[in-house]
């Protein structure tokens, strides 16, 4: 058996509230009437007070009252008179004994008052409530004395019964109960409409549905490693999950909810992608340490602009491609080399076979000596195995491309003298993308060459690559360090990574990158690392140590 589903959130609230609103109503309401009745009972004793008093005070009562031979004759009139000008329900005039004198009802004089005397004999004016041959009544009980005022000669009885008091005040309540009804509609119906606006907002759910929503929707948010921000309408951070942090650099104790995008110190493309008003896919950008793919969508919500970010980590991927690409250029570069080495045996066989073995031994050894000089060289200068071995690829690539790779004099690099802080990945993304973009930009120049240094100075690791392209435009100087600059044309990945991944794994080990002008005539991109653990340097761009004529790296 299906059990029925909770009411909503918004359902509960206008139950809660429509209870609250009727029980405030009704409290009131009940207040009022309280009120209405107590201030209607003592305005009719101050009523009944002074008309009592006036009575006793007149002159023709006095006379009355001191020993007329018919009292009832002289004052009944009266007392009618006062009680129709008044508006009080009885006024009733007695002798010392209470003996009445006067009364609405006729029948009832010469009948012994109903209620208390003793007060006022004593010659106090007093007020009770009593229930007499009218009903109950609020009642005031005044003496009358003689002209002189010697003595007591007859008391004064005035009151109000508490029908008409009640009278009095169901016709105020009535009053206060239709406001109050009045109020409990308007109420009801503004909290039917706040209501309703918030079961749109909460989709009909309940609170328990809304917890475990939130609860969720906070394991969703810490368990996925891609990051996740989302922003308002004035791009603000309004929600950041712990991959973003950590692809941002943004640190776990930073508040940055409700702060502006701008204000985190992220690289100005990478700003400008997240405030940016179009949506983003797959873009790539840099950050410090990091190479992530950005996308962002724009989100609308009524009048409210906001857009969500999506951030994937492609660091190790990037990695992975250049080293990929790597093994693809030095795979090329092999085939090369063995379509030439097939032609060289060709060409010995065939000297063989016309017997000429004295030439086909010169001409072999030539050969040998020519490949094996520049492996000579390299290993003879560089002890370090994937320095050595990255070198010796980059050479047999530059061949390919009709590109001399020239190992200078003065290189040197013993075995495990790298520092620590730069690893072998790091250091194949350096030199591989520095030769690379020097081969690229000496092909077809001139005795096209690539120089490379690699050597040790002043607890220094300095690799220095140098060119004989054509140059750059000196507009550009201060852009080929940027992500997305480029000479060249895009392919199908893009182009203007290579030198911002230099930038950044030399910012990761504290190292340093000049742009300068090569002895060539072409670029020169020198890199210093510290051999020692050092503080992290900020990469430096010398504006001063540029060739305005320096050749054509691909960014």
């Amino acid at each position: 058996m299906r059990l029925p589903r909770p009411r909503s959130l918004a359902g509960q609230l206008f139950a809660m509230q429509v209870v609250l609103v009727a029980v405030v109503v009704a409290g009131c309401a009940l207040f009022t009437y309280v009120s209405d009745r107590g201030q209607a009972e003592s305005s009719a004793q101050r009523q009944a007070t002074a008309t009592a008093r006036a009575v006793a005070d007149a002159r023709s009562v006095r006379e009355a009252a001191s020993g007329a031979v018919d009292p009832t004759g002289r004052l009944q009139p009266y007392a009618r008179e006062v009680q129709r000008h008044t508006g009080v329900d009885f006024v009733t005039i007695m002798d010392p004994d209470g003996i009445r004198w006067t009364h609405p009802d006729e029948r009832q004089i010469g009948e012994r008052y109903l209620g208390h005397i003793g007060p006022a004999l004593k010659g106090h004016t007093f007020s009770e409530t009593y229930t007499g041959t009218l009903g109950s009544s609020v009642r005031v009980v005044t003496p009358v004395y003689d002209a002189g005022r010697h003595r007591i000669v007859g008391l004064v009885s005035a009151g109000i019964t508490i029908d008409v008091i009640t009278a009095q005040a169901q016709g105020q309540v009535l009053a206060v109960a239709g406001v109050a009804l009045a109020a409990l509609v308007l109420g009801g119906i503004g909290t039917y409409v706040i209501n309703a606006r918030l079961r749109r907002h909460t989709h009909g759910m309940n609170a328990t549905e809304l917890s475990r929503m939130h609860a969720y929707h906070q394991a969703a948010l810490h368990a996925v490693r891609e990051g996740l921000v989302m922003m308002d309408g004035q791009r603000r951070v309004a929600l950041i999950n712990d991959g973003a942090r950590v692809l941002l650099g943004v640190a776990e104790g930073d508040d940055v909810v409700g702060r502006s995008v701008a204000e985190l110190g992220l690289p100005a493309p990478l700003t400008g992608a997240l405030l940016a008003a179009e949506p983003r896919v797959d873009e790539v950008h840099l950050t410090v340490d990091r190479v992530v793919v950005v996308n962002t969508s724009p989100v609308a919500s009524g009048d409210r602009r906001g857009t969500v970010v999506t951030l994937r980590d492609h660091t190790e991927l990037q990695a992975v491609m250049g080293e990929l690409d790597s093994e693809r250029g030095f795979t090329r570069a092999l085939r090369s080399q063995a379509h030439e080495a097939a032609n060289r045996l060709h060409t010995v066989v065939s000297l063989i076979e016309l017997d000429r073995a004295d030439e086909a031994v010169e001409f072999a050894t030539a050969e040998l000596e020519l490949a094996q000089a520049l492996t000579d060289q390299v290993v003879g200068a560089v002890h370090e195995p994937v320095l050595a071995a990255l070198l010796l690829g980059k050479a047999a690539q530059a061949n390919e491309h009709g590109v001399e790779l020239v190992v200078s004099a003065d290189t040197r690099i013993d075995d495990g003298l790298l520092p620590q802080a730069l690893p072998a990945r790091d250091l194949v993304t350096v030199l591989g993308n520095l030769v690379d973009n020097a081969v690229d930009a000496a092909q077809g120049s001139p005795g096209a060459r690539v120089t490379v240094t690699a050597r040790t100075d002043d607890d220094v690791l300095l690799l220095r690559v140098s060119d004989t392209g054509p140059g750059v435009d000196p507009a550009h100087t201060d852009s080929v360090f940027v992500r997305g600059w480029s000479t060249k044309a895009s392919g199908a990945g893009g182009r203007g990574l290579g030198l911002a991944l230099v930038r950044q794994a030399l910012t990761r080990c504290g190292g340093v990158l000049d742009l300068g002008r090569a002895p060539e005539g072409g670029a020169e991109f020198t890199v210093r690392v510290p051999l020692a653990d050092q503080a992290p340097a900020a990469i430096e761009q010398r504006g001063p140590g540029r060739s305005p004529e320096s050749s054509a790296p691909d960014g």
